[in-house]
């Protein structure tokens, strides 16, 4: 569980000892928080260990998601002046924030798995033992919905239909996500074959560690880092590329863009819309390379 001591004196701080404006307050706090739980599901437990390139990607993901200039503008100064005073009160050795601006955060396109890559990742778990079955489950269940992490883990046994092919979402924005037959057969193995194995007696989550407790985000996360391993797969996937991989090849096949937002749980339009140009630059290159007259 990420520490979040840190924040709670820095809050104390602006509000005692700055008197800044509450407003102010409640923005940096929230940007804060948001990098915290950043760290949180990158598997790391404390401000003190985050970096200049955690720091980057975290820009770059809200900047990927759909953010304005100015939000992200705003993110950055909440994050300099929060390492600033952590690192003027000697709590860090090194400031990750020192050298970000907002000319850092590069503009780049959501990492999209190609078909032979998701078909490779989802091949390599097996139900020879309780938990293979359970990581396949958890792979399938992560491509067939376009959940986050966070929600995935939140999941309990109470919201897998397997007779209807749906899943209910009730961690963050709640919705009904479609579950293709793949997916519900390795739901179907897992929670006939596998789970009454490993699972503690009472335990409501659907997907549970070795101990028989719910899966941890950071379970998730090593799990996916070793299966991407024994892929071979070039790249350091993470659930987020999941996530990207899920609403991008739904747009190539035809999906609409506000179906595909109450899938994915977005609140704003423009942050599914960020897929859609991803899907469309791809088909430019594709007809650049491949028209005789292009």
């Amino acid at each position: 569980m990420f520490d979040t001591a840190y924040i709670i004196d820095y809050k104390r701080y602006l509000t005692s000892e700055r008197h800044s404006p509450a407003n102010t307050v409640t923005s940096y706090i929230h940007d804060i928080t948001r990098f915290a739980y950043f760290l949180d599901e990158s598997g790391k437990t404390c401000f003190d260990t985050a970096t200049g390139d955690d720091v980057k990607r975290f820009l770059t993901q809200l900047e990927a998601s759909g953010l304005s200039r100015a939000t992200l503008s705003r993110c950055i100064a909440s994050l300099k002046a929060f390492f600033n005073h952590l690192y003027n009160e000697g709590r860090i050795l090194q400031n990750p924030a020192s050298d970000i601006t907002a000319a850092a955060v590069i503009k780049k396109p959501p990492r999209i798995l190609t078909d032979g890559e998701i078909v490779s990742l989802l091949e390599q778990p097996g139900n020879k033992d309780p938990k293979g079955s359970r990581d396949k489950a958890m792979l399938e269940t992560m491509y067939a919905t376009g959940m986050r992490v966070s929600e995935l883990v939140a999941l309990d046994i109470s919201d897998v239909s397997l007779e209807t092919g749906l899943i209910t979402c009730r961690n963050g924005k709640e919705r009904i996500i479609p579950v293709y037959a793949a997916a519900v057969a390795a739901l179907d193995f897992y929670l006939s074959s596998a789970r009454p194995v490993i699972a503690q007696q009472g335990e409501n989550a659907l997907f549970v560690n070795i101990n028989g407790g719910r899966i941890s985000r950071q379970g998730f996360w090593k799990i996916l880092k070793s299966y991407t391993e024994k892929a071979r797969i070039q790249v350091d996937i993470t659930p987020q590329i999941l996530r990207n991989s899920f609403a991008a090849h739904l747009l190539e096949n035809g999906a609409d863009l506000h179906s595909l937002q109450e899938m994915l749980g977005h609140a704003d339009l423009s942050s599914t819309q960020v897929y859609a140009r991803v899907v469309k630059q791809q088909l430019k290159d594709i007809y650049n390379k491949s028209h005789p007259r292009a």
